[in-house]
């Protein structure tokens, strides 16, 4: 039960990521990645410097911590550039379904069954319609006639990549007794920011922000990209990866409708279908027969 309480929390402060990823949108990405990493590795720093030994993990596992932190945010931004918003959100949520159908392969005395790979095949159907959807939306039909929203697409599944691989080694470290405190994810998070800091400024020309983009970014760093992390290592630890999965499905239904409100985008057909599709795999994906 504290599990899935931790889980929809997070799932709760996700939310809301795409629509500040879009509001923000004119900010630079490593830049909007790195302060927002940064301001989120915050909410661990009382901890850390009360106990040291906090901070205190392996290469390989700070290697996974900084490496996933910064390359799932930094490819869903870029997809956020490049393709329609609320298509490459679908896209993007495709991690739960991965964590499902992909726990086998991770995880002992976890088996991949047909109705994982019917699960599979309904989720990425659904990404497909999305991302049709959405082509014909931005382009007028000629899907040929850019590469960006194909390579928005890409980035965003990219991302759900990444995702579900951290989670599941996560949760395989754990099980194996090479897991690292919760707190860890503030150095992740702080080494992954300053990371993203440094390529803004080799790549990136300097930005000058308005308060109100300074609001959104602070936001953004202390609830998606700082306490949401915290509470889904929590969740992770203490309950089963796949039923986690399946809880955050409530995330693309929550986040598409904000997304929807926000760009004042109508609710089409194709996103209605791909949002059914992948939320039914994912709960299709949890059964044991």
């Amino acid at each position: 039960m504290k599990a899935n309480l931790y889980a929809l929390a997070a799932i709760c402060l996700w939310a809301s990521l795409a629509t500040l990823g879009v509001a923000l949108r004119q900010v630079p990405p490593f830049f909007l990645t790195g302060v927002a990493l940064c301001v989120g590795s915050v909410l661990a720093w009382p901890a850390a410097l009360k106990n040291r030994g906090l901070w205190k993990t392996s290469v390989s596992t700070l290697g996974l911590g900084v490496f996933s932190l910064f390359g799932f945010h930094f490819l869903l931004f870029m997809g956020l550039r490049l393709a329609p918003a609320v298509e490459v959100n679908l896209v993007n949520y495709l991690w739960p379904l991965l964590i499902v159908v992909l726990s086998p392969l991770y995880l002992p005395g976890v088996r991949l069954r047909g109705v994982h790979l019917l699960a599979a095949a309904l989720g990425f159907g659904g990404a497909a319609i999305a991302i049709l959807g959405g082509a014909d939306v931005s382009l007028g039909g000629a899907m040929s006639a850019s590469w960006k929203p194909l390579a928005g697409y890409l980035l965003a599944l990219g991302s759900a990549f990444i995702w579900a691989n951290y989670s599941l080694q996560t949760k395989r470290g754990e099980l194996k007794g090479k897991g690292f405190p919760t707190a860890a994810i503030g150095l992740f998070g702080l080494l992954s920011g300053l990371l993203a800091l440094l390529c803004h400024a080799a790549f990136e020309p300097s930005v000058a922000l308005t308060a109100r983009q300074w609001l959104l970014l602070g936001l953004l760093g202390l609830g998606p990209l700082g306490a949401a992390f915290f509470l889904w290592d929590k969740a992770l630890k203490l309950g089963d990866v796949r039923h986690i999965g399946v809880l955050s499905y409530l995330t693309p239904l929550a986040s598409t409708v904000l997304l929807l409100l926000v760009t004042g985008r109508a609710l089409s057909w194709n996103i209605v279908l791909a949002a059914t599709l992948i939320i039914g795999a994912a709960i299709l994906g949890t059964r044991k027969n």
